[in-house]
C-alpha cells in the first residue's frame, strides 16, 4: 500500500513535470497521448486537471487562456497524427505483433468503441484512457471522411481540455486547499475513467461466453 501511494504521489507531481520540461512538455504529453500509439500509458486526464489547478495557484507561467488554447491545439494535432498513421498503415495494424509499445487488443477495443458510437466515439473517446489514443488511429484505418473527422476532432479536444483543465482551474480558485489532496483526486479520476473500460471488457467476455454456449 505504501508503494502504491508513492506511485500516486509521483503521478500527482505535475508541477515537477512542468518545471523539468516546461509548459511545452505538457503539450508534448497531450499530443503523444492523443495520436501516437505508444502514448496510451501517458497521464492525460489528471495532468490536464492538475495543470488547471496549478495555474489557479500561479505555479504555471502562462495564463489560463493560453494554457487551454494550447492544450486544445495539441489535442487536435495529436488526433490528426493518429488519423494519418491509421490511414497509412490500414488493416495491417490489426495484424501487427504485440510489443512493449503496442498492444493489438487496444486497437480492437477502439474499433469496437467506434463501431458502437460512430463518429461520436472521437468525442466520447477523449474521456477514456486507451480509447482516446487509438480511436483516431482506427478512424484513419477505416478512412473516415477528413471533414467529418476534423469536426469531431475539434469538438472532442475542446470538450476534453475544457472539462478537466477549467475544472481544475475553477476548483483551485474556489478551494485552494485541494493541492493538499492530489493523491485522492488522481485516484478518483483513475477510477472514474477506468470503470467504463472495465464494464466494456466484462460485457465483451460475457457476450463471447454466450456465443460459445449457443
Amino acid at each position: 500500500m505504501e508503494s502504491f501511494w508513492e506511485y500516486l504521489q509521483n503521478l500527482t507531481d505535475a508541477q515537477s513535470i512542468i518545471s523539468r520540461g516546461g509548459f511545452y512538455l505538457l503539450l508534448i504529453v497531450v499530443f503523444a497521448e492523443t495520436g501516437l500509439f505508444f502514448g496510451f500509458f501517458l497521464p492525460g486526464d489528471y495532468l490536464l486537471f492538475m495543470a488547471g489547478l496549478l495555474c489557479a495557484a500561479g505555479k504555471v507561467d502562462v495564463s489560463i487562456t493560453t494554457l487551454v488554447l494550447s492544450l486544445i491545439g495539441a489535442g487536435v494535432l495529436g488526433n490528426f497524427t493518429g488519423y494519418w498513421f491509421g490511414y497509412r498503415t490500414g488493416p495491417v495494424l490489426f495484424n501487427k505483433n504485440d510489443s512493449l509499445f503496442f498492444k493489438r487488443r487496444y486497437v480492437v477495443l477502439a474499433s469496437e468503441f467506434y463501431n458502437k458510437h460512430g463518429g461520436m466515439a472521437l468525442i466520447l473517446g477523449r474521456f477514456f484512457p486507451i480509447v482516446r489514443t487509438f480511436a483516431p488511429i482506427f478512424a484513419g484505418v477505416v478512412k473516415v471522411d477528413i471533414k467529418r473527422f476534423s469536426v469531431y476532432n475539434l469538438i472532442g479536444s475542446v470538450a476534453w481540455v475544457c472539462v478537466f483543465t477549467l475544472g481544475g482551474f475553477f476548483l483551485g480558485r474556489r478551494f485552494p486547499q485541494l493541492q493538499d489532496y492530489l493523491q485522492y483526486i488522481v485516484l478518483g479520476l483513475i477510477v472514474i475513467t477506468t470503470i467504463p473500460l472495465v464494464v466494456a471488457y466484462v460485457k465483451k467476455k460475457l457476450r463471447e461466453k454466450n456465443e460459445k454456449i449457443d
